[in-house]
């Protein structure tokens, strides 16, 4: 690399450093938001979390894990019976069909454990990169990034990639922060999109970090207003 493009690296990871900290001023209490006591129920939880919210996530898995309370008695449900419970969420069958056939293959591969490993937790039924990272993250203390759709529009706005691929997204953050940041990079960026920048009307007079983001000084928007 150049001189004068380690400088630019320099800089870049010093305002990716600002805005991590401004983040973690805002919002002191960034976690993931699934209720889970283990790592299997991470894993379920997650899967079931595309295309629903965390809070709906939370009220079908009390349910959930009150009938099937482990792998074992996932894996021998009757899927119909699980649809019923997870439908709420919508797509029940689908649903059901994931994490009744996830859980099969946890015990006939892993011996019903949650195996720490990116490539053994991909190879799973419904879990993508995104859930594998935040299992990873989460359950075993592993360092990952994962990129939801929140991760990905904030730090699209914030200019930190231009990027619209979340694995090209991942590659761009991991680059201009510290490795033990990333999940709580991840963390304080789906808070500021759940919270500040929603995909439409995002509030940037609220923004902790509108001072740094190109796309409000750019574009400012209304103060106030909401999705």
């Amino acid at each position: 690399m150049t001189e004068s493009g380690q400088a630019t690296a320099a800089r870049e990871r010093a305002r990716a450093r600002e805005i991590f900290d401004a983040l973690g001023a805002a919002f002191p209490d960034a976690r993931c938001e699934l209720d889970y006591s283990n790592a299997w129920q991470l894993l379920i939880a997650t899967v079931l979390s595309a295309q629903t919210t965390d809070v709906r996530v939370n009220q079908i898995t009390k349910e959930l894990f009150a009938h099937w309370p482990d792998n074992a008695a996932l894996a021998h449900a009757d899927p119909h019976d699980v649809a019923q419970v997870v439908r709420p969420l919508g797509f029940g069958a689908r649903r059901a069909e994931h994490i009744t056939t996830l859980a099969a293959q946890l015990a006939e591969r892993w011996d019903g454990r949650v195996p720490p490993d990116r490539d053994a937790l991909v190879a799973l039924k419904g879990v993508g990169r995104k859930t594998s990272h935040v299992v990873l993250s989460e359950a075993f203390g592993i360092p990952e990034l994962a990129v939801d759709t929140h991760v990905l529009r904030t730090s699209r706005r914030l200019g930190l990639t231009t990027a619209d691929d979340p694995l090209a997204v991942e590659r761009d953050l991991v680059g201009q922060f510290d490795r033990v940041d990333l999940p709580q990079l991840s963390h304080r960026l789906i808070f500021l999109g759940r919270r500040v920048c929603h995909a439409r009307n995002p509030e940037c007079a609220r923004c902790p970090v509108v001072r740094l983001c190109p796309s409000a000084q750019a574009k400012p928007d209304p103060a106030g207003a909401r999705d």
